[in-house]
């Protein structure tokens, strides 16, 4: 029913409220609810904005794998292999998100989501958090741990979107094209001998239907769950899911399948020492996650697997002396913004390196070791007047002892 104001009833748009006199179209509603042809526009490119956002990604922006590995390399040190994997994997990810889907095609890529395997402390975190950062993505990491089944106490499945949504400061499109990263995956792993386990089975359960793709109501970041009303509808079939774990004892489980039971005076025994753990885990296979305690489903969801390697010492060295943001050149540059000159002799870098391999954590401990070391120091620098030298010695290192500060002799450029 078109309404062009030939009577006396003056009719007006109930968007807009411009008469229709002044405009080309009123189309009449139910009730007395009127539309005119400029609102009509209006909504059609709305509409199509979002269907664009929704299911096109500008591919001719994205970067090709290589670029990613290479971005990849300026701030992680090794895990060649998986920098490579993991550049493929985000970019067929975000590809498949820039498809064109048309009715006549019959060909759907489906998402795959990740799992990473490697020791505590060789890079899993900062790798996926690099990733985000390269494709400029919402981010969002989640401990395993604090995540129980539905009803029980602890945080739901669900709010493991909500840190996304927060990343992408509530804008749901955005987060729909982000990337999670759940963190201590092997933790959830289901325990023998427990009839009701609340923090394994029960959660890789819950995981599934956010892991495959579903609408999950979302609370909004600040509300209170009572408030029904302050949810949104988040759809995760495009987030990409992201899962690392160190799976201590998956070496004895690939061991078992791989050599088999060795018995008798004539089987070789190997230490822990010297096993190379890391070269058994990339043996990996899903059954072998099946016996370590994660349901079929869930492996089911994960279909790429990635090996970490162990990070060995002269890694270490690099991660602390290397990367854009390496921990040697943070603390120099402290250092500096006092007039001072940190330098750091080689086997002091090297004992580092070695007590955190001994410590078993890693590059994460990394810091810690090196803020032991730092602390007195820049404790004192902040009052000393004039430009210092503070070299970091290995004896300072081995015995625990507070680097020196001397004055610097070095002229000043004129």
């Amino acid at each position: 029913m078109l309404k062009f104001g030939r009577d006396d009833t003056i009719y007006k748009c109930s968007f807009c409220s411009k008469p229709d006199t002044q405009v080309n179209r009123l189309i009449a509603g139910p009730n007395g609810v009127y539309i005119c042809d400029n609102c009509i526009k209006l909504c059609s490119e709305i509409l199509d904005n979002d269907e664009k956002d929704e299911s096109f990604v500008d591919a001719e922006k994205l970067p090709k794998p290589k670029s990613i590995c290479e971005t990849l390399d300026q701030y992680i040190i090794g895990q060649d292999e998986a920098k490579k994997t993991l550049s493929v994997a985000v970019y067929n990810h975000y590809k498949r998100l820039g498809q064109k889907t048309t009715k006549k095609s019959d060909v759907e890529i489906q998402k795959s989501n990740i799992l990473m395997i490697g020791p505590t402390g060789s890079g899993k975190t900062l790798i996926a958090q690099t990733l985000a950062k390269i494709l400029n993505v919402p981010f969002a990491i989640v401990d395993a741990n604090s995540l129980t089944e539905a009803g029980y106490v602890g945080e739901d499945v669900e709010d493991v979107l909500v840190s996304l949504l927060q990343s992408a400061n509530n804008d749901v499109i955005r987060a729909e094209r982000g990337i999670v990263y759940i963190d201590e995956i092997d933790k959830i792993a289901r325990k023998p001998g427990m009839t009701r386990d609340i923090s394994g089975e029960g959660v890789q359960q819950a995981l599934l239907k956010i892991l495959e793709g579903s609408v999950v109501n979302v609370p909004v970041p600040g509300s209170h769950r009572q408030q029904l009303s302050e949810v949104v509808p988040i759809n995760t079939k495009n987030i990409l899911f992201i899962c690392g774990g160190a799976f201590n004892g998956l070496d004895k489980v690939i061991e078992e399948r791989t050599k088999g039971g060795q018995l008798g005076f004539g089987a070789k025994v190997e230490s822990d020492s010297e096993k190379d753990i890391s070269k058994t885990l990339k043996e990996v296979l899903p059954d072998d996650l099946l016996k370590d305690g994660l349901i079929p489903e869930f492996v089911g969801r994960l279909p790429i697997i990635v090996t970490f390697d162990a990070l060995d010492e002269n890694a270490l060295v690099d991660i602390l002396t290397k990367p854009k943001n390496a921990l040697v050149k943070q603390y120099q540059k402290l250092m500096e913004m006092d007039g001072a000159k940190l330098v750091f002799e080689d086997d002091a870098l090297k004992l580092i390196a070695r007590e955190a391999i001994q410590r078993k954590t890693g590059a994460r401990g990394l810091r810690s070791i090196l803020e032991r070391i730092m602390r007195n120091v820049m404790f004192e620098v902040p009052s000393v007047s004039g430009k210092t030298v503070c070299t970091i010695t290995k004896e300072d290192v081995l015995h625990n002892r507070p680097p020196k500060l001397r004055a610097d002799s070095r002229k000043s450029a004129s």
